[in-house]
């Protein structure tokens, strides 16, 4: 028997900048895996701690236990927080066939440079400003993982939800919970658009 990886084993990397709550990003999800009933890790990669510095966050979703460690080079989804890093490392890097890309921006796939070739499913969502709008601040990261819930199968939006209420208080959870709800119905809309189009 061959030591590939497991084909129910699911990994997602997340890139973004200091600030931007990546690592709590991968937290969130693990947590919310965790809630579904699932196995999952969650840990983060830093070049440098201050904030604006590029960092990386991973986490991996199965439902047998997770032996792995190392950082994710071959991921099924990639959520972006910070489009500018797009032209300054390569986000894509190692992305497998077929993967769901998330994108926190208000341009599109031509204006941010990437050519869709149909190999990936990309979603470009304006999570700063959804974010903004809920809870004041521009931290993407709550916004992204209910986009992600709503472009993958992995989570629904209410395990997302329980996990931001376990993680934040009263009027922050709120926030991110309307936030996330707004991510997951929009990015459903798209797909059922890009489906049915």
């Amino acid at each position: 028997m061959g030591l590939g990886r497991r084909t129910d084993l699911f990994q997602i990397r997340i890139h973004g900048r200091g600030g931007q709550g990546v690592v709590t990003a991968a937290e969130l999800l693990s947590v919310a895996a965790f809630q579904a009933g699932r196995h999952a890790q969650a840990f983060p990669s830093f070049g440098s701690e201050r904030t604006g510095a590029p960092v990386v966050s991973y986490c991996r979703i199965d439902d047998r236990p997770i032996r792995l460690r190392e950082p994710i080079s071959d991921p099924d989804a990639l959520i972006v927080q910070d489009a500018s890093l797009i032209a300054q490392i390569n986000v894509f890097s190692g992305v497998r066939e077929g993967a769901t890309i998330l994108i926190n921006s208000e341009r599109t796939l031509a204006e941010l440079g990437i050519e869709d070739t149909g190999s990936a499913t990309f979603v470009v969502l304006p999570a700063t400003q959804i974010a903004l709008a809920h809870i004041g601040r521009p931290v993407p990261n709550a916004v992204l993982l209910g986009g992600f819930s709503a472009a993958t199968d992995q989570l629904n939006i209410e395990d997302v939800i329980e996990a931001i209420t376990e993680r934040f208080p009263g009027r922050i959870a709120a926030g991110n919970i309307e936030a996330a709800r707004e991510a997951a119905s929009l990015v459903g809309e798209m797909l059922t658009e890009a489906r049915d189009g």
